[in-house]
């Protein structure tokens, strides 16, 4: 994955659904979360143990189907197994790309995701890439 293409994802995704949201300040997927809110994203939480329930002021979702409206990126917080049911959601719900987080490697999924016209990003964190690579919004 190169750089510009990264740079291109983050710069035109509004609209992110992140799966595997915790309400627990300490995980990782809180502080992504919270830092992808506070740089400007539109940010939905899918977990179903929080559906229904408000984390960070946005509401949460069982499931990326449950997602109303348009999903740009699916962010996923899930171990290497769950990823390719993930991308088969994020395939079904017509999102442009699917991101693997840091330690999320499935090579399956990332097929999956590409030959269905998505844009696959694995084993990055948008945390991390926004700073590096100086994209504002």
């Amino acid at each position: 994955m190169n750089d510009q293409t990264i740079r291109d994802v983050l710069t035109k995704t509004k609209r992110i659904a992140l799966v595997g949201a915790s309400d627990r300040p300490d995980r990782p997927s809180y502080g992504v979360m919270k830092y992808l809110l506070d740089q400007g994203y539109d940010v939905i939480p899918v977990s179903p143990k929080l559906a229904g329930q408000q984390l960070l002021g946005q509401t949460a979702y069982a499931t990326l189907a449950d997602v109303p409206g348009k999903v740009d990126m699916v962010d996923v917080f899930r171990n290497a197994e769950a990823a390719w049911g993930v991308a088969q959601e994020a395939i079904a719900i017509g999102a442009d790309t699917l991101w693997l987080q840091l330690g999320v490697i499935n090579e399956q999924a990332a097929v999956l995701a590409q030959d269905a016209g998505m844009t696959v990003v694995m084993d990055r964190c948008p945390k991390i890439e926004i700073p590096r690579l100086g994209i504002m919004r």
